[in-house]
C-alpha cells in the first residue's frame, strides 16, 4: 500500500487508542501502590511512514514487588487493542516507570 494510505490508517488508529498501561511478566496489568498505578491518557504524533508514537513520555507508578515487562494500548472503554514488549524491570520498592515516546511506536506497514 502507498505511504499516504498507511499514514491515514495510522492516524485514525491513533484517534481510537486513548490510554496506555503496563503489564508484568505474567501478562497481568499492574495494580496497587500508594499512590496507585493507573493507565495514562495518550496523544499520538502524526504518522510518518505508517508509524505513530506518543507525543510525550508517559510516567507510571509501579507498586512495590511488581515488574514491568510490556505495555499496551486501549480504546476509550478499556478494550486492549495492541501491545509491545519491554526490557523487564523489577521493583523491590514502589517507583516510577517512564515509557519513552520515541521508542514506543505503533506501526502500520505494507509488508
Amino acid at each position: 500500500m502507498e505511504t499516504a494510505y498507511l499514514n491515514a490508517i495510522a492516524n485514525h488508529g491513533g484517534s481510537v487508542l486513548t490510554h496506555v498501561g503496563l503489564k508484568d511478566a505474567s501478562g497481568t496489568e499492574l495494580v496497587g501502590g500508594t499512590p496507585a498505578y493507573a493507565r495514562q491518557a495518550v496523544a499520538w504524533t502524526a504518522a510518518v511512514d505508517g508509524v505513530i508514537n506518543p507525543t510525550t513520555n508517559l510516567t507510571f507508578v509501579v507498586p512495590a514487588g511488581a515488574n514491568v515487562a510490556s505495555w499496551f494500548v486501549t480504546n476509550s472503554v478499556g478494550t486492549i487493542l495492541g501491545s509491545g514488549t519491554l526490557t523487564q524491570e523489577n521493583y523491590t520498592n514502589q517507583g516510577e516507570y517512564m515509557l519513552i515516546a520515541a521508542t514506543s511506536s505503533i506501526s502500520h506497514t505494507s509488508n
